[in-house]
């Protein structure tokens, strides 16, 4: 079953998604025309959409973005049958008070010196597109609707799909 999701409802429902799965792979463009991929955990879903992740202004990816800000985002949850397919454009923050804001210990492991590492920054993705797939009944459920739909002659309807209007 399609359901397109706008504004407040397409937010809450890319947050969701987003707690749940946390890390996803991060594609990132090269000059060379050759995607950069790496896992990436998310800070933040705010308000209006926006993720959040922290980054070394030295690594691959900062670069990658200077240079090209178009990203691709994928976000896998095979256990609960939930995906999101993101697409976006993501800018480098060096706003202090915004790194402060959302810093969580756990970053320490990668940047020793903490929030006030001078190579320290946030990169902010602002979504241009997204497609999300979720499962809307257990798995229970599922199996005896793969099952009915065998008997039957029936196609199965999988779940929830759409696309998250921000």
């Amino acid at each position: 079953m399609e359901k397109n999701l706008n504004s407040k409802e397409a937010i809450e429902k890319l947050q969701a998604l987003v707690k749940d799965i946390v890390t996803c792979m991060f594609f990132t463009n090269t000059q060379a025309g050759i995607h950069n991929t790496r896992p990436m955990a998310v800070v933040e879903v705010d308000m209006n959409g926006n993720l959040w992740f922290f980054a070394s202004l030295q690594s691959a990816k900062v670069q990658d973005i200077e240079k090209d800000n178009h990203v691709h985002l994928v976000f896998s949850n095979p256990s609960k049958d939930s995906f999101l397919d993101l697409r976006g454009r993501a800018s480098i923050e060096n706003d202090r008070k915004s790194i402060e804001d959302r810093w969580i210990p756990i970053v320490k492991a990668w940047f020793p010196e903490g929030k006030n590492d001078p190579d320290l920054c946030l990169i902010k993705v602002k979504t241009d597109e997204a497609h999300y797939w979720d499962r809307n009944s257990t798995k229970m459920v599922d199996i005896v609707k793969t099952i009915s739909s065998v008997v039957t002659g029936k196609q199965m309807v999988e779940g929830i799909h759409g696309d998250l209007l921000v």
